[in-house]
């Protein structure tokens, strides 16, 4: 028995020793905590002390700069110009943000345990952070005092700091300083100048409805923005609606006169920001984002995956946009304000005959444009449209709208991917027409000729046959890579992506990144205008002078195809529009109808990216990719490299076709050649759903003959004398074949002649009909 007692208390005592030890384990892990949440509550103190009703009134600018440190814009919260006090708000304007936000604000004092509780299940039940646990209290804390970084620590702060305001101020003041520092988007802080900017009304003006549709902004600004999302704004302000009459708010009644209610939003020209400074706000806003942790994705596993992301995305961008206007920032940018002038003096002269309107009186036919300072990846000029003065929303077309690139995409997932795998310019493509593939305009197809050749003549069938052997998987990583945003993970691995055939389509700012990284010798580097941010004080925050760059395609692949858009530019579709003081590179695209037409083109110093077209696609007669956006982006390059030294693009090594490394027979449909070695190239299947897809619409581009042919089907550059399908830089001299004739007073004799303009050489069309079964 005292044996057993004796080793009972042995037990014991390891039993304590052990507990002991964990203790002192845990205390040592926590203990840096510890003493940090102590200095955290100090901290927090010291700010609730020194707080007043003032605190909240004011808020500190933040700057803009270009590149050459000139002050550019200003960016400004405007909230003491517009402030209100608790005895100026109407009630019902209070009711509906604590049903909405804070249902348990006049209960708890400063943290809401319930609501935390019900966040976390709600987050982990969805995967991921879909509702949010912060009071009233805890977001005017968090807006007023701290940033916006996703960490335990500023967390912690928020707590602390919302219990010691609930200590100091009135329910009442609270609720009067939240008001007043809410963010509505579009540079609205606080109830009074949403009211203002939104609706041209003061809040005593402003009805219940009116109230609940904007009270539905600040749950998520950029979501609910009156000016893009009317629509699920508009939801939103119901669904307040509904909630403040469930909570006894208002009456029955009430909820539906106010549902009934036609909601008109204005726009405060003040508050208005141009193409520049809309640019610098988006990309600003996401170097705080990138800064602070946040990973930009641009595929997705499912749509539920997509929905998370781009929920947490949104509710995260305007938390950051929102700090621009009071974080007192100074931020740095690569605009340069002469190259700016310039280009948006291009696009309104380029399109300067269009002069029809809209009903809301702006431009119907409209163009974007880019510039991207080689030396650096970033963004010297950003034109979003043509300059008009309206009272609508500023769209920046450059970055916010994805259209068809027709036939400029294909240096980019077609030619310099197929490269890529040890081809040469002067390889052999098949420009033949194969079923349910595109047909050439002029119904000639020439076999076997060179890539250079087929580049060109911007040969859709020859892009189409090459796309089938790399495989669109293969092809479309490469955009992927450079980050183009609006790739559709089923619909866009069609054959049609070869021909710029897309579900959405792209933005000048990507097409403009994507020539620059050829330029870059195949290094990407992610587009955008700020250099650097600090704050007031001159401590960065943000620095990136020396961005990262991405190896998207192998250096001696890019030169290469540099070297044949160089050659179109001289030879090719782009003839008439090369700039006569640089040597440049470029390609021209066009799609069906004449509805969009894109010309991107670099020289060692700018590469820029030009896009003309209605904003509701139709139709414009004329509308090529070297006619419009081909002489907006000569005029503009032509002037900002008047008198600069001529540079040369670098040299490339062919590579041996012969020993190119391994081939890939690529027999798994969905897999065919993504695993390649360095020089190899992929034939067999291919992709099983490469035909699937919405196929591209039609590229024209004017442009010249390629050499002097005197055979037929020849490609002359002075004229075609005999029979066959002559395209010629002077005149079509023949009875017979479909001539093609840039002279305007000898309009190809043949049968199928067509004239071309007289200021222009000639008519390149690639192809004609409906897709794909013409």
């Amino acid at each position: 028995m005292a044996s057993d007692n004796n080793r009972g208390k042995l037990v014991t005592r390891i039993l304590l020793l052990i507990v002991s030890l964990l203790a002192a384990t845990i205390l040592i892990i926590i203990s840096p905590y510890i003493i940090k949440i102590r200095n955290i509550e100090r901290e927090m103190s010291e700010i609730a002390n020194s707080a007043t009703a003032d605190t909240f009134r004011t808020s500190e600018t933040s700057i803009c700069y270009d590149a050459y440190g000139n002050e550019l814009a200003k960016f400004s919260g405007i909230k003491d110009l517009y402030y209100v006090t608790s005895d100026e708000i109407p009630e019902y304007v209070k009711n509906a943000f604590v049903v909405m936000e804070d249902r348990s604000f006049y209960e708890h004092s400063g943290i809401d345990i319930k609501g935390i509780i019900r966040a976390v299940v709600a987050n982990i039940t969805n995967g991921g952070i879909t509702q949010g646990a912060s009071t009233i209290t805890q977001q005017l804390a968090k807006n007023t005092f701290l940033t916006q970084d996703v960490t335990w620590e500023r967390k912690i702060k928020e707590i602390i700091l919302s219990e010691k305001l609930e200590k100091k101020f009135t329910k009442d003041e609270i609720l009067e300083f939240y008001l007043n520092n809410i963010y509505f988007g579009n540079g609205y802080y606080g109830i009074e100048a949403a009211c203002r900017g939104y609706f041209g009304k003061t809040i005593s003006e402003t009805s219940l409805s009116e109230i609940a549709f904007l009270s539905s902004i600040p749950n998520n600004p950029q979501k609910y923005d009156p000016y893009t999302n009317y629509e699920k704004t508009l939801e939103r302000r119901n669904l307040v609606l509904n909630t403040m009459y469930n909570e006894g708010a208002i009456s029955g009644l009430d909820r539906e006169l106010a549902r009934t209610d036609e909601i008109v939003v204005v726009q405060d020209d003040e508050q208005k920001l141009d193409y520049v400074e809309t640019y610098i706000f988006y990309c600003a806003t996401r170097a705080l984002m990138q800064k602070n942790g946040f990973v930009f994705r641009y595929m997705f596993d499912n749509e539920n995956d997509e929905e998370i992301y781009d929920e947490q995305y949104s509710r995260l961008y305007s938390e950051y946009q929102a700090s621009l206007f009071t974080g007192g920032y100074r931020i740095y940018t690569s605009i340069e304000p002469d190259k700016q002038t310039l280009l948006q003096q291009a696009v309104d002269e380029g399109l300067a005959e269009f002069d029809s309107v809209n009903e809301a009186g702006i431009y119907e036919l409209q163009g974007a444009s880019t510039c991207i300072n080689n030396d650096t990846g970033m963004v010297a000029a950003i034109v979003g449209g043509r300059s008009q003065d309206t009272e609508g929303y500023t769209l920046n077309r450059a970055y916010q709208s994805y259209r068809q690139p027709g036939s400029s995409i294909k240096p980019l997932n077609v030619y310099t991917p197929y490269l890529e795998l040890g081809h040469n310019p002067d390889s052999l493509v098949s420009d033949t027409y194969t079923s349910g593939g595109p047909k050439n305009a002029d119904g000639v197809y020439l076999g076997a000729i060179t890539l250079e050749k087929a580049v060109w003549l911007s040969k859709n069938a020859a892009a189409w046959n090459v796309y089938q052997e790399i495989t669109p998987s293969y092809g479309m990583q490469f955009l992927i890579d450079m980050e183009f945003k609006r790739i559709d993970p089923v619909n866009d691995y069609g054959l049609a992506g070869a021909l710029g055939g897309f579900t959405y389509g792209v933005s000048t700012v990507e097409m403009a990144s994507g020539f620059a990284t050829l330029n870059n010798d195949g290094k990407f580097i992610r587009p955008g205008c700020v250099v650097k941010i600090t704050d007031s004080q001159g401590n960065m925050i943000v620095d990136n002078q020396n961005p990262e760059q991405k190896v998207i395609y192998e250096a001696n692949a890019a030169r290469m195809m540099t070297s044949i858009l160089h050659n179109d530019l001289l030879y090719g579709t782009g003839k008439n529009i090369n700039i006569s003081d640089g040597i440049a590179a470029g390609k021209t695209g066009t799609t069906n109808d004449n509805k969009d037409g894109y010309f991107v083109g670099y020289t060692r110093y700018y590469t820029t990216s030009v896009w003309v077209g209605y904003d509701m696609p139709r139709e414009l007669e004329g509308l090529y990719g070297a006619t419009y956006p081909g002489r907006i982006w000569n005029q503009y390059m032509e002037q900002i490299h008047e008198g600069k030294e001529l540079k040369e693009f670098d040299s490339y090594t062919n590579y041996d076709e012969n020993n190119s490394g391994t081939s890939a027979t690529g027999t798994d449909s969905n897999n065919a050649g993504d695993n390649l070695g360095e020089n190899a190239r992929p034939s067999g299947d291919g992709d099983s759903n490469m035909n699937s897809g919405a196929l591209p619409d039609a590229e024209r581009d004017i442009g010249t003959g390629i050499d002097s042919d005197t055979n037929n089907n020849g490609y002359s550059g002075g004229s075609n004398t005999n029979n066959g399908n002559g395209y010629s830089g002077g005149s079509n001299t023949n009875n017979n074949g479909n001539g093609y004739s840039g002279d305007s007073n000898n309009g190809g004799t043949g049968t199928g002649g067509l004239s071309g303009d007289k200021n222009s050489l000639g008519i390149e069309e690639d192809y004609t009909g409906t897709y794909p079964n013409e």
